[in-house]
């Protein structure tokens, strides 16, 4: 049954995408009603939960304000999750343009429909902690702002753009974060599609890497999609909040976690056009003002992380293959 206007529920842009799909679950996990925005050039939405009744599906194109205000008017949300944007730090390079339109004028366009209609309710903007400068230290909220990336600069205008409207904006930083269904764009899940392929005798046992010796602060995308709820419940607005683990792992560490799950010998080269153009040699982050203010911590180890993420590129890759003619 669609939500109406005189029962509210959770709205997530990019609903489809790696971490709306996982806020999604979780919502639906604690039995809330969802409405959930994707975009026709997106990921398509799963049958599973197309069928859900619980969830109100819309296509909405976030870059059409129109369309924005129509779907915001139809069913006004108890609080909005905007996890709809361009997420590749790297093909921000590429594509400059499409990173500020996707991050700071979908966020501009949701924002300002929902002061318009007078709409009375929290908006979660999940940010980037790609928008402090580097440093080796762990990174807090008072860090030193200075982005180093055509992402980093598009999450930085996204978040002034959030923070100007007189709404109750939530404004989280999260740092990496990984886990199943998450896009071969990133470190740890090209790692470990690639070792899926492998065991599958889809591709060569070379494993083809970029820098082994940065670190990271990664969270598993579970607790980061829990942390958007404790802001959405217990946040300050216009306060930003980091979203991380605090620890800052070795990606060659991590690499070879994945490797020690593996059932076939691989042998790991440097790729070249694995090296990003700029990339930090630690990203760490500090929790402490969302565990102090929300009582949110991490509780998903890494290992599992990296299991869980391996386990989704093995089926993954089996059912592609299995489609083949």
């Amino acid at each position: 049954m669609p939500s109406s206007p005189s029962t509210p529920s959770s709205l997530i842009t990019g609903a489809t995408g790696f971490a709306g799909r996982h806020l999604l679950e979780s919502l639906l996990g604690d039995g809330e009603r969802v409405q959930a925005w994707s975009n026709a050039r997106g990921r398509a939405v799963d049958a599973e939960l197309a069928a859900d009744s619980r969830v109100t599906w819309r296509a909405v194109d976030l870059l059409n304000r129109a369309s924005v205000r129509t779907a915001l008017l139809a069913a006004p949300p108890s609080v909005i999750y905007h996890c709809a944007g361009f997420a590749d730090d790297h093909r921000s390079w590429d594509d400059p343009v499409r990173a500020l339109r996707g991050n700071v004028l979908a966020t501009h366009h949701l924002v300002e429909s929902a002061r318009e209609l007078g709409l009375d309710c929290r908006i979660v903007v999940p940010g980037s902690a790609l928008i402090y400068r580097p440093s080796t230290d762990a990174i807090t909220e008072d860090g030193a702002i200075g982005p180093t990336s055509p992402y980093g600069l598009s999450k930085l205008a996204q978040e002034m753009t959030a923070d100007e409207s007189p709404l109750p904006v939530l404004l989280a930083r999260p740092f990496n974060h990984a886990g199943p269904r998450q896009g071969p764009s990133y470190v740890t899940s090209a790692f470990a599609k690639q070792i899926a392929e492998i065991e599958a005798g889809l591709a060569p046992p070379i494993l083809r890497v970029g820098n082994l010796d940065a670190r990271r602060d990664i969270t598993d995308v579970r607790d980061t999609v829990r942390a958007y709820r404790a802001l959405a419940d217990r946040g300050r607005p216009h306060r930003p909040y980091n979203i991380c683990s605090g620890r800052a792992y070795r990606v060659g560490d991590l690499l070879d976690t994945l490797l020690s799950l593996t059932r076939t010998p691989v042998r790991v080269e440097v790729d070249p056009g694995r090296l990003r153009p700029s990339d930090n040699p630690v990203v760490l982050g500090s929790a402490a003002r969302i565990v102090d203010e929300t009582g949110w911590r991490t509780s998903i180890p890494i290992d599992r992380t990296l299991a869980d993420l391996l386990g989704y590129w093995r089926e993954t890759v089996a059912i592609a293959r299995s489609a083949r003619p």
